[in-house]
């Protein structure tokens, strides 16, 4: 285990399996594209820790059904292999990882009621996502206001003790935590309070639209340029960044820099990997197009292996649905238990 990694330092053991390796749970939707703001903010993390902690990666494919309306359900099968394919061409090892999707177990629903049921309604109407979300709606479905707790159970169905999230994610694992303490006060010790990991780098990439909005999926969908998915070839690659919001100026520097730069300078160095003083000395006397092609260049040179091993992996739909088959067994050896614990705890099943 690597003493860099300030996660693995610093978690406690695992309630199941004592070990120095800490337990980890992260999802992505299986909705809309995959982008660079989630391989660097999450994915890139994840692989590069993947032998530093025991891992749990979902496709939270549930969590799509908050806004029904805006599902496929004709599609959601074929999304679900597609986000798992690219947690594959990114580079997690299935055998060392527990890769599955959500809804091949009926755990994460069963202890979503439990944890319902100890939950204040209060708690669920002061989150912000919700508020978000919500806001221009005559009406929204239950599953929207109360998708932070079948989080929960997503996490703590596998005793997980770090979550990785961006920033505007960490209310929802303080949640997390004040859901688990209220449960263990009334009912006994039965589940770990996990903690979020906000990655130091690469963490929040913004729209290159609209550099002051965080690069979306939902935005994306609605506007061209403005993020860069995994996915897209490498002519879009180059025009959105190309395209990309910048200002009047020509200085290369981050810290005087307007948001749209220091967007572009923030993509450079997480993929480059030079601090940012080397960058801004490579660029001066140069301006703001000389800046773009050097992230184009980078960009491309990283999501090129992504999108051939990505293509080689689909082609073999079987293979995907045999690993997620195969995750989802192992998943349930970690949750099964859980959600036994909490049912006996409650005088139950």
């Amino acid at each position: 285990m690597s003493s860099t990694d300030p996660v693995a330092a610093s978690a406690p053991a695992s309630r199941t399996t004592p070990s120095a390796r800490p337990r980890v749970f992260s999802g992505i939707q299986p909705t809309g594209d995959l982008h660079l703001g989630t391989y660097l903010g999450a994915l890139r993390q994840w692989v590069d820790h993947q032998d530093q902690r025991d891992n749990v990666f979902c496709v939270v494919d549930l969590h799509a059904l908050t806004i029904p309306e805006s599902v496929d359900p004709a599609r959601l099968k074929d999304d679900v292999r597609r986000v798992a394919a690219l947690y594959l061409a990114v580079g997690l090892d299935p055998d060392s990882n527990i890769i599955f999707a959500q809804s091949h177990l009926h755990e994460h629903a069963e202890l979503t009621w439990l944890l319902n049921c100890v939950t204040p309604l209060g708690w669920l109407y002061r989150m912000t996502q919700f508020k978000t979300k919500s806001e221009g709606r005559d009406s929204v479905g239950t599953g929207l206001l109360d998708y932070p707790v079948l989080q929960a159970a997503d996490i703590l169905l596998y005793d997980t003790e770090v979550v990785p999230v961006g920033e505007d994610q960490r209310q929802h694992i303080e949640l997390t935590r004040d859901i688990a303490l209220r449960f263990n006060n009334l009912f006994g010790e039965i589940f770990v309070l996990p903690r979020a990991v906000v990655p130091a780098m690469g963490a929040r990439i913004m729209g290159l639209d609209d550099p002051e909005a965080k690069m979306s999926k939902s935005i994306a969908a609605q506007r061209s340029g403005h993020a860069i998915n995994l996915l897209d070839d490498e002519r879009t690659v180059r025009k959105a960044i190309m395209s990309a919001v910048t200002d009047s100026g020509r200085e290369v520097r981050f810290e005087h820099a307007s948001p749209g730069v220091r967007n572009l300078l923030t993509i450079l160095q997480a993929l480059d990997g030079r601090p940012m003083e080397a960058l801004e000395r490579a660029f001066e006397g140069k301006g703001y197009g000389d800046l773009k092609k050097a992230v184009a260049g980078v960009v491309l040179d990283t999501l090129r292996p992504i999108r051939q091993r990505y293509e080689a992996i689909m082609a073999e739909p079987g293979r995907i649905d045999e690993l997620l088959a195969h995750g989802a067994q192992r998943a349930r050896a970690v949750a099964a238990p859980t959600l036994a614990r909490a049912k006996g705890a409650m005088g139950v099943g």
